[in-house]
């Protein structure tokens, strides 16, 4: 089957099953939000499954239900209105920028006296401390006003949603009819910041921390044989960081980076040696893997994951936009053929 096409050089184009993966970070997740809504209108792309975590697992959930109820147009509009009420459920939020900040035209609460004395608290106070307030999370509101769950449960398609069990410190990944509210609440649950949520009689927390995203799904169980990991928390970051935030915020990085990158190199090994008989490395050595990132999501500040403003939100989904529009101008045409990702450079050094 061919399709017309406007995208790079290529007229026609058979259609291309491809998987994605969705990384966590707080409002940086706007990144992605673009990111997919620039794929979505693509007539030659076709989506089989989705694999997501936190802010990605989101992303992932509001995107499926949204095409099951209208297509790649309906899935679109799906993200864009989910977008608009996280920023309109902060709008009386204390955090946002103060008078310095929207004059100098910078995208950061490091000079936010709430927002320091918030940072400050988290790591003397924990959320049990606070009581009540810590368990009201503002997103379950947002989240079953955007999404009709049970249509979620028999979309097409498969989502893999990643969160942390607290007793084991292993990832559990809910699928297409397990999720609801609280299974996306506990998958972006910063321990620092709210309860652990309670699923099935076990604690959660973030699944940034087991799995951002998982990717063994989306090899094992989706037909694809693409994957597109849209990647928000950066592998590398230039220099040494000198500052106590800067620290933190390094270390966060590597931390929600890490699991990710053992998967990837598990993947590498497993096509160096696979065996045609070896289901397993089999599965894994025909796989493509792709990667849609940006330089420029090492310049925001760490502070600005939980800035929800509107402004700064469609920024973030511009910047998607333009990293989707050149990763298919200069990859589009490797889609369904070969790899661009490199896996075999996160085995140097090991």
């Amino acid at each position: 089957m061919t399709i017309q096409t406007s995208v790079g050089t290529q007229p026609h184009r058979d259609i291309v099953l491809v998987d994605l993966g969705l990384q966590g970070g707080g409002a940086h997740g706007a990144f992605t939000w673009g990111v997919l809504d620039r794929l979505l209108e693509v007539p030659w792309l076709r989506f089989d499954g989705i694999s997501g975590t936190s802010a990605g697992a989101m992303n992932a959930v509001v995107m499926a239900d949204g095409y099951a109820a209208g297509g790649p147009e309906g899935a679109r509009a799906a993200l864009e209105k989910f977008w608009k009420r996280v920023s309109d459920g902060a709008l009386l939020s204390p955090l946002r920028r103060g008078p310095l900040e929207i004059l100098t035209g910078l995208w950061t609460l490091d000079y936010s006296p709430v927002y320091l004395a918030m940072d400050l608290a988290s790591r003397v106070f924990s959320p049990y401390d606070l009581g009540a307030a810590s368990s009201v999370n503002p997103l379950r509101a947002i989240l079953e006003q955007s999404i009709d769950f049970d249509r979620v449960a028999s979309a097409p398609m498969r989502l893999f949603v990643t969160a942390t069990n607290v007793r084991t410190g292993r990832g559990r990944v809910f699928r297409n009819a397990d999720l609801t509210p609280d299974v996306l609440l506990a998958s972006a649950c910063l321990p620092t910041m709210f309860k652990a949520v309670e699923i099935d009689g076990e604690a959660y927390w973030d699944g940034g921390y087991s799995g951002n995203p998982t990717m063994a799904p989306l090899v094992r169980e989706c037909t694809s044989e693409d994957t597109i990991l849209i990647q928000i928390n950066p592998v590398e970051r230039p220099g040494t960081p000198k500052t106590a935030r800067e620290i933190h915020n390094r270390l966060n990085e590597i931390a929600f980076n890490s699991n990710l990158i053992k998967e990837l190199r598990a993947g590498a090994l497993l096509r160096q040696v696979a065996d045609p008989g070896h289901c397993e490395g089999a599965v894994w050595a025909k796989m493509r893997i792709h990667r849609i990132a940006s330089e420029e999501m090492t310049q925001l500040s760490s502070s600005s994951k939980v800035l929800a403003e509107w402004e700064f939100l469609c920024r973030l989904r511009d910047k998607g936009r333009r990293a989707a529009e050149a990763f298919l101008e200069a990859h589009g045409a490797d889609l369904g053929v070969r790899s661009t990702l490199d896996l075999d450079e996160l085995l140097e050094g090991i």
